[in-house]
């Protein structure tokens, strides 16, 4: 059974942008590796979720929802060292965005087949908006962008830790075939 508490950490944008500021770049290390081994974490953890779930309605012989491969995980420690090079930046920008809504759009379609009157609201990431900001800022655009990203998995993260508390609970009340 999964342990009914969040492995994702929330980050603070601010905090973190205040540090870069103050460490003349530095601070960018430690926040971006921190963004990535949430992500990484998170995604592990919504498969073992959705495994735990599949498992759970084929011992009642209920249907049992199409799986879909999640975005694979990224090495913190080299996306964070590869970040000297500035262009890794908005190769990392593109990609955790992109991470974020395959993940979200997969979440969407799986839970929205197991509980069909509960609608799930995927986040939406206008990449194209962002990409073009941060060219024709000549790059400043791509912190406008990190902070968008750092809030949009933010809450991803919060609406992620309700609904596995409501799911576990059903889980755990074996209702969860029963509301199929």
């Amino acid at each position: 059974m999964l342990e009914n508490r969040p492995t994702e950490k929330v980050i603070w944008f601010s905090m973190w942008f205040l540090t870069s500021i103050a460490t003349f770049g530095i601070g960018f290390f430690p926040m971006f590796y921190s963004l990535i081994e949430s992500r990484n974490r998170h995604f592990q953890r919504e498969a073992a979720l959705e495994k735990q779930i599949t498992t759970t309605l084929e011992a009642q012989g209920k249907k049992i929802p199409k799986n879909m491969v999640e975005p694979p995980d990224r090495n913190a420690i080299a996306w964070t060292i590869f970040i000297v090079l500035i262009v890794p930046v908005f190769i990392l920008l593109y990609l955790l965005s992109k991470d974020l809504l395959t993940h979200e759009k997969h979440q969407d379609e799986f839970f929205t087949e197991l509980f069909p009157e509960r609608v799930f609201m995927p986040q939406t990431i206008p990449i194209k908006k962002y990409v073009l900001i941060t060219i024709v800022t000549f790059g400043i655009g791509g912190i406008y962008w990190l902070y968008k990203i750092i809030n949009n998995y933010n809450a991803h993260f919060k609406a992620q830790w309700k609904l596995e508390k409501e799911i576990l609970r059903l889980m755990e009340e074996n209702k969860l075939g029963k509301s199929l």
